[in-house]
């Protein structure tokens, strides 16, 4: 079971990051990749990569900054439009919340709104916040994610999952991250409380 008492809630997280130019295997010929894992807890290496703790991914890839995967048994509920056949769910903040990762219907996987990443070379300014049980994905100031109800799945119970410890991600691509800073909320901040609202 995981040790949920440690970590940080309620909170605005901001960081800039850009692409170097370097890859390497696995990703030689794929997407660069990496992420912004919030709420982790319990031992490293408990996903598939055997690297990361458990928790949320505010995903950092090109074309797909502000992406949403599940890591373990996380799930959490998105505004998105519903997947058919073959496609992914999109998120966008006119659609209702859909339950995602696991033990739901929808696996843990969901596209960002839109794409608003800046040129490769220029920094892109990320933002997550975090707010008892209210998420945002934020790019370049945009909103590309709502989320809502994060927890995690410990032998078929769900458990509430709205802290954590925050791990960077490096996908054995070349990454730079700087200007990174965390301030707590004591509530959400009010040009967001309309995201929620149903």
């Amino acid at each position: 079971m995981c040790n949920h008492q440690t970590g940080i809630q309620n909170y605005h997280f901001r960081l800039q990051v850009k692409w170097g130019d370097k890859k390497y295997d696995p990703r030689k010929n794929l997407l660069k990749d990496s992420g912004i894992l919030y709420h982790s807890v319990g031992p490293l290496g408990a996903e598939y990569w055997r690297s990361w703790m458990m928790g949320q991914e505010f995903q950092i890839m090109e074309g797909h900054m502000g992406d949403y995967w599940s890591q373990v048994t996380s799930a959490i509920d998105i505004r998105a439009y519903l997947p058919e056949y073959i496609m992914n769910p999109v998120a966008h903040e006119s659609q209702p919340f859909l339950p995602m990762g696991h033990d739901e219907e929808i696996q843990g996987f969901c596209l960002r709104s839109n794409n608003y990443e800046n040129k490769p070379g220029e920094w892109n300014t990320l933002e997550l916040i975090c707010f008892e049980n209210k998420i945002l994905h934020i790019v370049n100031g945009h909103v590309v994610m709502v989320l809502q109800n994060s927890r995690y799945i410990n032998d078929g119970e769900s458990i509430p999952l709205d802290k954590g410890k925050i791990q960077l991600q490096s996908e054995a691509t070349e990454v730079f991250y700087k200007d990174i800073a965390i301030r707590p909320l004591e509530k959400l901040p009010a040009e967001y409380t309309a995201y929620f609202e149903e």
